[in-house]
């Protein structure tokens, strides 16, 4: 009888601007467009547009406080998130993971790491991060990791395409915070 072969090893590194149209590409199909609907952090149902661009992605890639972590699995592109210094705290954004992999584990092991490195590298005494407050599911993923919600909302960036077209007027960050 076979026997299933354990998944090959996640490695981490700091993106390059090589990585900008593969990452711009991953995050856009777990967010947006049905592609995106293969996992289940889309966004499908009330913002259409863009999740980001390469200008964004190069943004981040270029910024000395921060990092966009690459994510790969046997050389494959699996998933990514942005790592920001800021004092005493680190944001964690721009998390995205392949739709095909999502419900399996990955992302709570990227997450995992992502908190490791935060803690490690700056001395982060807490992770913080805003989610669009309709996606309940996904507030509830981050909680069951230890998030807490905070109720402190943001507006959300109506009119900048940037960010995306809301289908939606309701739409608003909520801050997440985790003690590290």
């Amino acid at each position: 009888m076979p026997t299933a072969q354990p998944a090959a090893a996640l490695s981490f590194r700091s993106a390059v601007e090589a990585d900008v149209p593969d990452l711009v590409a991953l995050v856009e199909s777990a967010y947006r467009g049905d592609a995106s609907r293969a996992g289940w952090t889309t966004e499908a149902d009330f913002l259409d547009g863009q999740r980001t661009d390469p200008a964004g992605v190069a943004a981040i890639i270029a910024d000395p406080d921060g990092v966009l972590l690459v994510v790969e699995r046997a050389g494959e592109l699996v998933a990514c998130c942005q790592l920001e210094h800021r004092g005493d705290h680190a944001y964690f954004g721009m998390f995205a993971v392949r739709p095909g992999l999502q419900g399996a584990g990955l992302g709570k092991e990227v997450l995992a790491e992502a908190e490791r490195r935060v803690r490690e590298t700056w001395g982060a005494q807490q992770m913080r991060m805003t989610v669009v407050n309709v996606r309940e599911e996904l507030i509830a993923y981050y909680v069951r990791r230890g998030y807490e919600r905070t109720g402190e909302l943001s507006p959300f960036p109506y009119g900048d395409e940037r960010f995306g077209v809301p289908l939606r007027d309701d739409l608003a960050f909520e801050l997440l915070v985790k003690a590290l």
